[in-house]
């Protein structure tokens, strides 16, 4: 569930309770301003301890779970890394590559790209899948991607 999603709940929940925006901004102490932009859905970011105090305050929970739609994320993270290049990285050596640590020459720019560039969900969900591929930690997976980053002096700040 993203932001969008939980504004839609809010509002109905307001509209339920027969709240107006600016009763229900003054009770959780936020503007009215936010609560409108979060209903309507173009409202950026919301604080994690706003955000649940506003659900307690109108009765609603916030259920984790994890997404149904796994095992893909070697082929995603395959495929982003090999936008750029004339070959094309496999998802079998990308998930070798990880679960053993050894970096071919020959997929390098393809990691370094991969490393640098993609989305972090893409590469978290690579990392899970070749961890449970390769029946290992996934820890032993990060140190391998972590010594990557450093030797390849990689610029994304999620690696510093």
């Amino acid at each position: 569930m993203n932001l969008r999603e939980i504004g839609l709940k809010v509002g109905q929940r307001r509209t339920d309770l027969g709240l107006s925006q600016d009763r229900l901004a003054k009770l959780c102490g936020l503007s009215r301003s936010t609560i409108h932009h979060l209903e309507k859905g173009t409202l950026n970011d919301l604080g994690a301890a706003k955000l649940l105090a506003l659900l307690s305050l109108l009765g609603l929970d916030v259920i984790t779970q994890e997404h149904s739609k796994k095992h893909h994320g070697l082929d995603m993270a395959s495929k982003t890394a090999s936008v750029s290049y004339k070959t094309k990285l496999q998802s079998n050596d990308l998930s070798h590559s990880l679960a053993s640590g050894e970096l071919p020459e020959s997929i390098y720019p393809h990691v370094a790209t991969l490393l640098d560039e993609a989305p972090l969900a893409i590469i978290v969900s690579a990392v899970e899948e070749a961890a449970a591929d390769n029946h290992i930690p996934p820890k032993l997976i990060w140190k391998n991607i972590y010594r990557w980053t450093q030797e390849m002096y990689s610029p994304r700040s999620a690696w510093a």
